[in-house]
């Protein structure tokens, strides 16, 4: 009998479930997520799973995690300071795929070198510039590189690693480890958003490991990649941007061994995020383009999901144009009032008391404000400094009270981006409180936070909602409402036939609004989806039976939906892939592009078989590191030829090898 721990470190909780056999859930368990010391809450999860079900820490054969940390971290526009070093590209060409927009000032060089579309050095590297860039210090945490045609003659990434690794001793992040496409553009970005996770994953791994050791668990630890599988935790230290979506794509996998479902929407409501997939024939999608999260389009293969910044943690914003006013929530996840009414209920109560006494609505109403400590800030201007010393020294604050000046809340959002501050104000969660539907804290400073929302002036001059309750209704009802236009703008973008307007538009055309009402004049509309969806998250049976009533559908809210992605950390399979191009610079020549640098052949056959054998050899290596057995190899073939005077002309081929096995399991 083996039994199995699965972890999940979610925006909000962190969850621990154990499963015997891959077949039945013993137990499970939650705790708080602790961002300042995740170790705290993985502790917590797992000791309180191992005590409810009477096991002991030497029975368990393997433990996996999933995350949804570095999601949450994109989404939120968090992580560590990164260098990039572009090769042989042009600083206009920082515009490409928003990398411009993705550094946020974060420092880059762009250095001549690089190599042309045959493997050949186009420019020679510019060593010098490299080390003098080098040579000051700019507070980075971890560096991307990124070459001009890196996929097919990675020399001069690996030249400028060595030369970092050897003057700053940092990480770095080399772009063609993480996708052998062309676009170099989007392969600096997925580098880049690597290197700002390093720090962060690698912290959260070490110390899961650490607690879990403290703990008795001796087992190997796993991660969930964003495609489902399962790598080592050491692979997923190396490449943290592979387990963005992790968590969302365990929780399909948790899904599908819950609930059997072969065809159906699956919507994961967690604390920062609502993630939505779809499963056909059992299995999740992948996203061809690469995974998209927040504003960002990656170079990773992941499943195919719609991730948006709305969840049970959501900020709630008010909308005080026009004459009836209303609310919009996230993408920003910040601690719900409740929740910081525990950790310091003297000062929040105080706080919300005084502000419901003054006689109009201050613009900080029922918002507060901690440091984070244990987080690297490194390279902050003196007015950011400033500001974080006096939130550390005065622990849990009132946003008003740290404020002196506009200016300031600037600095405020720039911290808050970095991960060095955690902002509180009313979120759904807080609206559940006050309305009952759940009870887990301060439901009186939840009570309080909604009526001085409720106090807020709209553009007829009226209050933007009579009482506490009303405003917790109005709150909750627009998560419905945001929830169903994300469910409805990914069926749109899976649907077989396509309806000629881009799927966001249509989710909120005006058919599509009065259909969802099923309108019934000259014209009777209606309008909703022919599938059943799949409700995940802990908070899913509180605000999922009203989406499914929108849409019309079947909404399947199975036990243990709360803990699905702690499920499907356990009963996936490790999966390694590996893509590589055989290219025809001249007529007789074919040449692979391989990791030590370009390999000619004079017959195409020979450089396909050449290629094949090294990349399953990577994979079949890179498989038995991330603790694969029953290893089973399978490659396909993508040739690309021209017809010329009666002869098939070889232009391209690509090859993708993938090696699946059952992760080991301890004896």
């Amino acid at each position: 009998m083996a039994i199995l721990l699965g972890v999940d470190t979610g925006g909000t909780y962190t969850d621990a479930v154990l499963i015997r056999d891959e077949a039945e859930v013993i137990a499970s368990a939650k705790a708080l997520t602790t961002r300042h010391d995740l170790a705290i809450g993985i502790g917590e999860a797992v000791a309180n799973v191992l005590a409810s079900s009477g096991t002991a820490p030497e029975q368990i054969a393997l433990a996996s995690l999933s995350t949804t940390l570095a999601t949450n971290a994109l989404v939120e526009g968090q992580g560590g300071r990164a260098g990039l070093i572009y090769i042989g590209f042009r600083e206009q060409d920082l515009d490409g795929q928003g990398l411009r927009a993705a550094l946020g000032g974060d420092p880059a060089l762009i250095l001549s070198g690089g190599h042309n579309h045959a493997g050949y050095e186009a420019r020679p590297l510019d060593r010098a510039a490299l080390e003098d860039w080098l040579s000051v210090d700019r507070g980075i945490s971890a560096f991307a590189v990124a070459s001009q045609f890196a996929t097919r003659n990675p020399e001069h990434e690996l030249e400028v690693a060595r030369i970092i690794g050897q003057i700053t001793g940092r990480p770095v992040s080399c772009s063609h480890h993480l996708s052998a496409k062309l676009n170099g553009p989007k392969r600096a970005l997925t580098a880049l958003l690597n290197a700002r996770l390093i720090g962060m994953i690698a912290r959260l791994i070490e110390k899961a490991e650490g607690k879990l050791t403290d703990l008795g668990i001796t087992a190997p630890l796993m991660v969930v990649r964003g495609d489902g599988a399962l790598i080592s935790a050491k692979q997923a230290q190396e490449r943290p941007i592979e387990t963005i979506l992790s968590g969302p794509a365990a929780s399909i996998v948790g899904a599908r061994w819950l609930t059997g479902a072969d065809t159906a929407l699956v919507s994961d409501i967690g604390g920062t995020t609502t993630d939505v997939a779809v499963l056909r024939g059992g299995k999740p999608m992948i996203d061809p383009a690469g995974a998209q999260v927040g504003p960002w389009r990656t170079m990773v293969e992941a499943v195919g999901m719609r991730t948006t910044g709305l969840g049970g943690d959501s900020e709630v914003h008010v909308q005080d144009g026009g004459l009836t006013g209303g609310v919009m929530l996230g993408p920003r996840r910040v601690l719900p009032v409740c929740l910081i009414a525990q950790e310091a209920p003297e000062i929040v109560h105080r706080t919300l008391d005084a502000q419901l006494r003054a006689t109009a609505p201050g613009e900080h109403d029922a918002s507060f404000v901690r440091a984070v400590p244990g987080i690297e800030a490194g390279g902050l201007q003196d007015r950011d400094a400033e500001l974080l010393q006096r939130i550390v020294d005065g622990g849990v604050q009132p946003v008003g009270s740290v404020l002196r000046t506009r200016l300031e809340g600037q600095a405020l959002r720039r911290l808050v981006g970095r991960g060095l501050i955690q902002v509180s104000g009313v979120t759904p969660s807080d609206a559940s409180h006050v309305l009952g539907a759940t009870s887990n804290w301060d439901a009186s400073a939840a009570q309080k936070a909604m009526a001085l929302l409720a106090r807020k002036r709209i553009g007829s001059g009226n209050m933007l909602a009579d009482n506490a309750v009303e405003m917790a209704q109005m709150i909750v009802d627009q998560l419905t409402h945001q929830t169903v236009l994300v469910i409805l703008e990914t069926a749109f973008a899976e649907e077989a036939d396509q309806f000629g307007l881009p799927p966001d538009q249509l989710a909120r055309h005006v058919l599509t609004r009065r259909g969802l009402d099923r309108h019934q004049g000259l014209m009777r509309l209606d309008i909703g989806l022919n599938v059943p969806v799949v409700g995940l998250g802990a908070s899913a049976g509180t605000y999922y039976p009203a989406v499914g009533a929108r849409l019309g559908c079947q909404m399947i809210l199975p036990e243990h939906a709360g803990v699905a992605n702690a499920i499907g950390a356990v009963v996936g399979r490790v999966t390694i892939r590996r893509s590589g191009t055989v290219t025809s610079p001249s007529e007789g020549l074919f040449r692979v592009h391989l990791e030590t640098g370009p390999e000619d052949h004079g017959e195409a056959g020979t450089a396909l078989d050449a290629l094949q054998s090294a990349l399953e050899a990577a994979a079949r290596s890179d498989a038995i590191a991330a603790g694969a057995v029953d290893i089973q190899i399978t490659a396909v073939r993508d040739l690309r030829t021209a017809q010329a005077e009666a002869r098939q002309v070889f232009l391209e081929g690509e090859i993708t090898v993938e090696a699946s096995g059952r992760p080991r399991i301890a004896t």
